[in-house]
């Protein structure tokens, strides 16, 4: 998108999330804004998901909108139009602006009980279906754990640019070695690439003082101490130290003490000396403990973390594989997945790369499977038909929410044959682990055909590209077949296929002929 069409959807989304007074926090990730949000109520989630640049929303802890790969730019010009309206919002006639009337508390409870009092045989139906579904599972799940997870997601969601970008670049040298080019310039891309990973605990470190209430500076400081090479000429527990000892993981409880242990001298210490002696204790306790505790630890818990990934992919790949892909969805739903986020770091600290993401990524193509056979079984439906149209090409690039949210999950049976499809999919990268061919990916973000450019195994490209390739046929179609044999009960073909009454919209209206999908 241009510049004044990033700018045109952020000036489309604002009103729609309640005004600048609705907004009280603003990030992005790969493909979605991130917002907080004073009351999620001011929300015309209808309007919403009608636009469209939106692909799809999520309500979570953060109320998140999935935009796709441009967010980036959506993110920079809607914070640019936050800020001028807060700065306009001064005369109290501004800052009373009101939502448009179709998305105003009050009227959406009635449209909510038409929409559940007929048959839900349209994707504006669905939609609301699953708009309620997702409102149930944040309640359902707003618990200090959670909290926990929200939180950790904080701190690696700003990585995850930085982590596609060095695994471009990474895959790029890998390519350019197998195939003889460019020796020269190899050295080079393996520095720019490796550059980040190597100080990933330092950013690591900065971004969790900054989510848990301290100054990032210190934190990133407290953090630094791991990827310091003269740490080597420390001994800890009767051995010596090694630079990155504890990885990320180390970071995370380096970080998190000092932004505690700064706190409680901002607390106790004079304002006079407060400049001097705070960020001195800070660095010299949390150093200490770092130095003498937490490396220690922190290396053996990630050690362990790989040495398990090993054995689980070499051992029980085939069926780690089928738990893991068929799992994700729903854990993707409870928020849970967050809690993998620190696993991915670590072994791609570690290994260059995650198994597990690979494997994950089968969710996806089980829901794309799904939604090619929900397509051709509900072929009297043109509302949802439209709807599969538009989401599927976002959903073979890895962003699912549009077809799970507007399709499988309010459908109830066939999210469970998705679920089963990406079973599969993972099954088969499991399996060709277990006989000898890893498959990871050396960045986290990405899914579908977008990880094709950070694949990287224990053999070759080739063998590499072909065994993921063959995961995401396997999912297709265990998630087609599985819909399409077992998605649908009679009744439920009977219900979605029927032609509601006075469906066709009138002629030359171009609202009711997109909401039928009909012409005339």
């Amino acid at each position: 998108m241009s510049a004044d069409q990033d700018q045109a959807v952020a000036a489309a989304l604002l009103p729609l999330l309640g005004g600048a007074g609705n907004i009280t926090g603003v990030a992005h990730c790969m493909t979605r804004l991130r917002l907080g949000l004073r009351d999620g109520a001011l929300v015309d989630e209808a309007a919403l998901t009608a636009l469209p640049a939106v692909l799809g929303v999520v309500d979570g802890a953060t109320y998140q909108i999935v935009l796709g790969p441009g967010v980036a730019r959506v993110a920079r010009a809607f914070e640019e139009l936050l800020a001028r309206q807060r700065a306009q919002s001064q005369a109290p006639a501004q800052a009373q602006t009101p939502a448009p009337a179709q998305g105003l508390v009050g009227t959406e409870p009635a449209a909510t009980a038409e929409a559940t009092a007929v048959h839900p045989a349209t994707a504006e139906q669905l939609a609301e279906r699953g708009a309620a579904l997702r409102g149930a599972a944040r309640q359902r799940n707003a618990t200090p754990a959670k909290e926990v997870l929200r939180r950790i997601a904080d701190i690696f969601v700003p990585l995850i640019p930085a982590l596609i970008g060095s695994g471009v670049i990474a895959g790029v040298a890998g390519l350019f070695t197998t195939l003889h080019w460019l020796p020269a310039l190899v050295p080079a891309l393996n520095a720019i690439s490796g550059g980040f990973l190597a100080l990933i605990a330092v950013f690591v470190g900065y971004h969790t003082a900054r989510v848990c209430g301290g100054t990032p500076m210190l934190g990133g400081a407290a953090a630094a101490v791991i990827v310091f090479p003269g740490v080597s000429h420390v001994s800890a527990f009767g051995q010596q130290l090694t630079a990155g000892q504890g990885g990320v993981l180390g970071a995370l409880g380096a970080a998190a003490l000092a932004s505690r242990v700064e706190r409680g001298c901002r607390r106790r210490v004079p304002a006079a000396l407060d400049v001097l002696v705070t960020p001195t204790l800070t660095l010299l306790v949390t150093g200490l403990v770092t130095v003498f505790g937490l490396m220690f630890v922190a290396g053996h818990v990630a050690a362990a973390v790989g040495t398990a990934a090993g054995w689980l992919m070499a051992r029980g790949g085939a069926f780690a594989g089928l738990l893991l892909g068929g799992l994700f969805l729903p854990l993707v739903m409870l928020g849970l997945h967050q809690a993998l986020i620190p696993i991915h770091t670590t072994l791609i600290e570690q290994h260059g790369y995650t198994v597990l993401l690979p494997i994950l990524a089968m969710a996806g193509a089980g829901q794309v499977g799904c939604a090619l056979a929900v397509y051709l079984r509900l072929r009297h439906n043109p509302s949802i038909r439209a709807t599969i149209r538009s989401a599927l090409p976002t959903g073979l690039l890895g962003v699912g929410e549009p077809l799970i949210y507007g399709v499988s999950l309010p459908l109830g049976r066939p999210f469970v044959t998705a679920c089963l499809g990406g079973a599969a999919g993972g099954a088969f990268i499991g399996l060709c682990s277990m006989l000898g061919t890893e498959v990871g990916s050396t960045a986290i973000g990405p899914s579908g055909w977008a990880l094709f450019p950070l694949l990287k195994g224990n053999h070759g490209l080739g063998s590499t590209l072909l065994v993921y390739a063959g995961g995401l046929f396997v999912g297709y179609l265990a998630g087609f077949l599985a819909t399409y044999c077992f998605g649908f009960t009679k009744a439920m073909l009977a219900e979605l296929n029927a032609e509601e009454p006075g469906e066709a919209g009138p002629d030359g209206d171009p609202v009711a002929t997109a909401l039928t999908g009909r012409t005339g």
